[in-house]
């Protein structure tokens, strides 16, 4: 499965930045998840999307991370409001289809100056 992860680069803090992430078309997707990983610390979910379109969030980018996609366009978003610098991370979309199989991009590189 393809997923091509897109729009990371340095934003100074309270800045914004749009993740893309390209998927290919068809997938019996399941879940969607944008997931980030900062040097030395513990992996984490950011936000994720069901095929129902719903939602959920990490509490510390509650109100100033936002997810969505575009079905027609098989375009996953993260649109990231009001960064701070611990948002540096790498982040990964990831797709997990319904049999059971989780799909992962490449990851892009958001780094948030103070």
């Amino acid at each position: 499965v393809q997923l091509q992860a897109s729009g990371g680069g340095l934003v100074q803090a309270g800045g914004s930045l749009r993740l893309s992430c390209a998927y290919a078309p068809n997938l019996p997707i399941n879940v969607m998840e944008w997931y980030r990983q900062a040097p030395g610390k513990k992996g984490e979910s950011v936000a994720s999307i069901t095929s129902g379109d719903i939602t959920n969030y990490v509490d510390s980018v509650k109100g100033r991370f936002t997810i969505s996609r575009d079905k027609d366009e098989n375009t996953l978003y993260l649109e990231m409001d009001s960064l701070k610098p611990e948002d540096t991370a790498e982040y990964y979309c990831n797709v997990r289809t319904t049999d059971g199989y989780t799909h992962w991009g490449h990851g892009t590189l958001v780094t948030v100056s103070s």
